[in-house]
């Protein structure tokens, strides 16, 4: 096979209102923050507290620890640098919505009751690849398009613009107060995406919540690391992000 890559960069043209503010439906903008089935007492681990499970998931447990630290590292790393940024933990609720889209083999986002609720990025590549960040990186490297605190030619608009370079994908990899992530791959045949039949897909689904990439917000606060953590934080602080401190509902994932 030949080795490609696609990120979704598809931006679908309209609009959903929020009570303070206004967010496109594009790769990241859907988040999940106050639905019934999804609560905030939901449990999550970080990378270093995973034991396996004896359900069958859609990731590896080295998968999902490649993608949590590498999400870390990205949002401890910021330029310039962020007062707020959080630690990201996993969340097996996410992952669970990612595995069941994942499953369904549609180059799209999705299921639409849930886009509302939580963030969403999307990669697809076929042929062999070494590391499931080479699925992962090409959000990072939207980087390069992006100036800080608000994307620009980056964020095509239509109808005026509905293609160019994107940014939300990265800009969701390191919203502030998005602190959790919940991923799932599937192995997809004969998978339609953008009008091309791929034989055999690798496609991955990442959910964030609380959701991002609110328009007219920076994705952070500029400041000294740490210097503006909300208070459930404790005054914790690991690698320029604010900790958690208490790891009582942690989840282990994997047994």
């Amino acid at each position: 096979f030949t080795e490609v890559a696609l990120v979704d960069s598809l931006v679908l043209c309209f609009a959903a209102y929020a009570a303070r503010a206004w967010t496109v439906t594009n790769s990241t903008d859907h988040s999940l923050e106050t639905a019934g089935s999804f609560k905030e007492t939901a449990s999550a681990v970080d990378s270093g507290s995973i034991s396996k499970t004896r359900r069958k998931r859609y990731i590896s447990e080295n998968d999902m620890i490649a993608i949590l630290d590498y999400h870390n590292k990205v949002r401890g790393r910021v330029f310039p640098p962020a007062a707020n940024m959080e630690y990201m933990v996993w969340d097996e609720t996410l992952a669970k919505s990612a595995e069941s889209w994942a499953s369904m083999c549609i180059w799209d986002h999705g299921p639409q009751y849930l886009l509302r609720f939580l963030g969403q990025n999307l990669s697809v590549r076929t042929g062999r690849y070494r590391s499931i960040l080479q699925l992962v990186k090409p959000w990072y490297d939207e980087v390069k398009d992006y100036a800080f605190p608000y994307p620009q030619d980056c964020n095509p608009r239509c109808p005026l613009k509905c293609y160019g370079p994107m940014c939300t994908h990265y800009t969701q990899m390191v919203w502030a107060t998005s602190n959790r992530v919940g991923c799932a791959i599937n192995t997809c045949h004969n998978m339609n995406v953008w009008g091309s039949v791929w034989r055999r897909a690798t496609y991955l689904v990442c959910n964030y919540s609380p959701k991002g990439n609110w328009i007219g917000e920076a994705p952070y606060k500029v400041g000294v690391p740490c210097s503006a953590c909300p208070p459930s934080y404790g005054g914790s602080c690991s690698n320029n992000m604010c900790f958690p401190g208490v790891t009582s509902n942690y989840l282990y994932w994997f047994k």
